[in-house]
């Protein structure tokens, strides 16, 4: 009876991993099909997208800024 209390847990890491890989495996099937974003996530990318439109033409203006590497 003592030697199963020590065999107890080098059986139960094996048989715990395989129940954890099942249990993964039945969450990548069942999250397959919700890829679409919903409202509130299009309306955040549409923000966002709208904001890079008006920050690219200053990216394309000429910077006054001073060059930050030394000069020797």
């Amino acid at each position: 009876m003592d030697k199963l209390l020590y065999l107890l847990p080098i059986l139960g890491c094996p048989i715990m991993m395989v129940v954890m890989m099942v249990m993964m495996r039945g969450n990548k099937t069942n999250n397959a099909g919700t890829a679409t974003p919903d409202l509130a996530t299009q309306d955040e990318i549409a923000a966002l997208r709208a904001e890079i439109a008006s920050l690219r033409p200053q990216q394309s203006e000429p910077s006054t800024q001073v060059d930050p590497s030394p000069k020797r």
